[in-house]
């Protein structure tokens, strides 16, 4: 874990003045401790009969199509509205100023699909609860959520009582 933590690099003033972002660049350019940290994020869902893989736009997608992989499920991309061709449902939810929505393809989740939701950091929680109720609309069950970091501070998880959340790296 300590190699994952030194490889991410903070850039203050990212993308507004007083955020300092936690890049992830450097774990993806590393072959190994990039496969190293998707087996990590995998690891704990091994036997969860997982089914699907939601990974939540954009950077869930880098971890979320190889944890699929891993897991042997198939991978559901969730997105910003407009963004994807078929047939999609929706869910809006709040921010602290304002309002976004996640959409997903119609038929990309079933009922009784055991769902891992993946995404790179957990900050504030909104758009990770937000995907669990747009599976949960489908009447598939969220076995759990799956995340590189959890930025402790934020508390996140808070919005997610009750499922089951991993994170590979916190910081308080």
């Amino acid at each position: 874990m300590d190699e994952l933590k030194r490889a991410i690099r903070d850039v203050p003033n990212f993308p507004k003045v007083g955020i300092v972002f936690k890049d992830v660049t450097p774990v993806l350019l590393d072959i190994a401790l990039f496969g190293k940290a998707v087996k990590l994020m995998a690891d704990p869902y091994r036997a969860a009969r997982i089914t699907r893989v939601v990974a939540i736009e954009s950077r869930g997608f880098l971890f979320g199509a190889p944890i699929a992989l891993e897991l042997g499920a198939g991978l559901v991309p969730i997105r910003k509205p407009g963004k994807l061709p078929a047939a999609t449902q929706r869910v809006e939810y709040a921010l602290e100023y304002g309002s976004d929505a996640l959409e997903m393809h119609h038929d990309a989740v079933q009922p009784g699909d055991r769902v891992l939701i993946v995404d790179d950091v957990l900050a504030t929680g909104g758009t990770a609860n937000a995907a669990a109720q747009l599976v949960g609309g489908t009447g598939a069950g969220v076995a759990g959520f799956s995340f590189l970091i959890e930025l402790d501070f934020l508390k996140g998880r808070q919005r997610l009582q009750g499922r089951r959340v991993e994170a590979l790296l916190h910081y308080a």
